[in-house]
């Protein structure tokens, strides 16, 4: 299933995974993130902050004790586009100054924004540029 993003690969070009919604589940993201990124030989290091980040803010502003987070990762038309689903659609995101973590997201992708998921969720996603002058070298270790 391709969900409207045009194929990578001949290989599955989407990956998704529920998580718990811990800071162990934040962690693990982000790691099956990475191994997934260099299975497909693209760019580690800045979709890797990306998506710890939101991840992160999932786990922390979006937690609900015993739901999950969904982490799911999309390639197409040079863009690879994250997205992570909580189940508090009712706390969108901001960015504020003091917290570090949409203005990382906000430097490394080339948009991103928040929509609603099945209720009561909310997917906050962000697009990555896989132009060849990306920042992180695809070796870098995450």
């Amino acid at each position: 299933m391709n969900h409207g993003l045009a194929p990578h690969r001949a290989t599955t070009d989407r990956f998704d995974v529920r998580l718990s919604s811990t800071p162990r589940g934040a962690r693990l993201a982000r790691l099956l993130a990475v191994e997934q990124l260099r299975a497909w030989g693209l760019p580690l290091w800045d979709p890797a902050q990306v998506v710890a980040e939101l991840a992160v803010n999932a786990v922390t502003h979006g937690r609900v004790p015993g739901r999950d987070f969904r982490l799911v990762l999309g390639v197409g038309g040079g863009v690879l586009r994250i997205e992570v689903t909580d189940t508090r659609g009712d706390r969108v995101p901001v960015r504020r100054d003091p917290g570090r973590g949409l203005v990382i997201v906000e430097g490394i992708a080339e948009r991103w924004g928040v929509r609603e998921g099945p209720a009561p969720s909310k997917v906050v996603w962000a697009e990555v540029s896989l132009a060849a002058g990306s920042r992180g070298p695809a070796t870098r270790r995450a």
